[in-house]
């Protein structure tokens, strides 16, 4: 009980903002005295540009040894470097992980409390840094299923507070603080009602969480700190500035509008359209498998993107699906058609096989132009399956530019490197001056050509394992975040706002809607769309990768 009134009295000096989280915080005693005594700390010198606090989740689960490279481990000593970079002092900039939405709000409010009632340790200057020189820069926990998890560690969701049981870690449910109650009944309604109660537990540990991470934020805020969220938005909250990373329209609109401009669909027709597969994983709930509505956002989001490049062609009907999944008729709404459940063992080889198999046959595969994969670890399922089912070539037989061997050698510097000769592009059989073919055994010979040509496979989150499939034309593109850019113009915006210059004029940044609220200023950076062509200066250059791992 002490504790709980020690944590009312900090809170009481901002009753308007951090009320309804007064019983579920936790901070140091004497507050209201202590924080009238920050208004009399020296601010920050002229040598420095003040704190930066960093709070991001801990690294995802990595699938089968693929790992992306849009980790929070890789972008966070890129931020740390930056800041330095810009005039931030080392020990001014500390940055804390964490596993649970839980965890992380408390380490956000012991940092914000300890900071306000001045028994900060981490810093040894004599100097004591003002709240309005410091920025906290947060990332806020949310869940991640299996199919999401696959585009890396930072695609922009939203954190809900009304409905806060479907966000948190992926491990909200496993704190390890809870045990399992072995001594349940053996019914099925005694097990059902154990089940419930835990629920209503996890519901409710969630639902504070939630409310202490506002609330931790609004104190900030209103003791004179800058927050800036990272990724992912908080549903009703207002940052001083938020940080857009790829979101599943993005992703999606980014890979079809590139296969777009590839496979040149302004120039297909009717009479010879292109033919493009769309792979759509999703991880549908228990409750979505027994037949009620399906609640996948990101999915569907993935597939407006898509939709509002290709949907056009496809309603011309100069794109067609293969598998008749899309047609003229389909719409943005019609995302299911072309959805799988992801969960499933081998879901992507199993759903490509269903589309393109031509049962078994693989001596008679479907012709196909594109597959929008979505991810990397779909297209490395993708370009496996394609092997199997009797595709061949690369992607550097569609509408070539540049050979393999010229990818390769531009890549490693070495002219005299040899890879395996591309095929000449596969042309098509043109008609006579009568009309008729040449002779119905080269027709044969042509067609057969053309629907074992290797497709285009788009992806996104630059898995290190397919980075030499994108070079051998394989996999033709993936996506990343341009991280080092972004890494940069935060600490920019972390410094002018330590510093009380406005951000409005970086030439990134510009006022969006961000949770529902308007006008928030909103730093972004194009996602970075990587092919074998530009590979070296996009990945490699940079630093991201080593010519070993794009397997050279």
């Amino acid at each position: 009980m002490g504790f709980a009134r020690r944590s009312a009295t900090i809170f009481a000096a901002f009753a308007t903002v951090c009320a309804m989280a007064l019983s579920l915080t936790a901070c140091a005693p004497d507050a209201t005295e202590q924080f009238a005594s920050t208004k009399e700390q020296t601010t920050v010198t002229s040598d420095s540009v003040g704190t930066a606090a960093l709070f991001t989740p801990s690294d995802g689960i990595t699938l089968n040894q693929q790992t992306p490279l849009n980790k929070w481990a890789k972008l966070t000593p890129e931020i740390n470097d930056a800041l330095v970079t810009y005039g931030f002092k080392k020990k001014n900039i500390s940055h804390t992980t964490s596993d649970s939405l839980d965890k992380q709000s408390r380490a956000i409010q012991d940092y914000v409390v300890n900071h306000l009632s001045g028994k900060d340790s981490s810093n040894d200057s004599d100097i004591t840094i003002a709240p309005e020189n410091m920025t906290l820069l947060v990332a806020p926990v949310v869940k991640a299923d299996d199919s999401t998890r696959q585009y890396g560690d930072y695609v922009s969701q939203e954190l809900s507070t009304e409905n806060a049981v479907n966000e948190g870690s992926a491990n909200a449910s496993d704190d390890g603080n809870k045990s399992t109650d072995t001594e349940a009944g053996t019914g099925t309604a005694d097990t059902d009602s154990s089940n419930s109660n835990d629920n209503a537990e996890t519901d409710a540990d969630q639902s504070q969480a939630v409310q202490r991470l506002v609330s931790s934020l609004k104190l900030a805020q209103e003791s004179g700190m800058h927050v800036v969220l990272l990724a992912n938005s908080i549903e009703g909250y207002k940052p001083d500035a938020f940080v857009q990373f790829s979101d599943a329209r993005s992703i999606g609109h980014m890979q079809a509008e590139k296969l777009a401009a590839k496979l040149e669909l302004d120039k297909a027709s009717k009479d010879n359209p292109k033919r493009i597969e769309v792979l759509l994983p999703y991880t549908p709930t228990d409750a979505n498998k027994n037949g009620s509505s399906v609640d996948s956002t990101f999915a569907e989001e993935a597939f407006q993107g898509i939709w509002q490049v290709l949907g056009a062609y496809y309603q011309k009907g100069t794109v067609v699906s293969p598998s008749e999944s899309l047609d003229k008729s389909s719409s943005d709404k019609d995302w299911l058609n072309v959805a799988y459940d992801a969960s499933e063992d081998n879901a992507t080889t199993k759903e490509l096989d269903r589309r393109l198999g031509r049962n078994g046959d693989a001596s008679n595969p479907a012709r196909i132009d594109g597959i929008i994969a979505m991810n990397d670890y779909v297209a490395s399922e993708v370009v496996n399956e394609l092997n199997d089912l009797g595709y061949t070539g690369s992607a550097a037989d569609i509408n070539p530019q540049i050979t393999i061997a010229g990818i390769v050698g531009n890549i490693t510097g070495k002219k005299d490197l040899q890879r395996e000769q591309v095929p000449d592009p596969i042309k098509s059989t043109d008609d006579d001056a009568n009309g008729t073919k040449d002779s119905d055994d080269a027709d044969t010979k042509s067609d057969k050509a053309k629907d074992s040509q290797w497709p285009l496979v788009t992806g996104y989150g630059a898995y290190v394992s397919s980075i030499p499939s994108v070079v051998k034309g394989k996999q033709w593109m993936t996506g990343i975040e341009n991280r080092q850019l972004l890494a940069s113009d935060i600490a920019e915006v972390c410094g002018k706002l330590n510093t009380g210059e406005k951000i409005t004029g970086l030439s990134a940044v510009r006022n969006t809607e961000v949770g529902g609220v308007k006008k928030v200023p909103t730093l972004s950076e194009p996602v970075l769309a990587v092919g074998a062509s530009n590979l070296k200066a996009t990945l490699i250059d940079p630093g991201y990768i080593s010519l070993a791992d794009a397997g050279l």
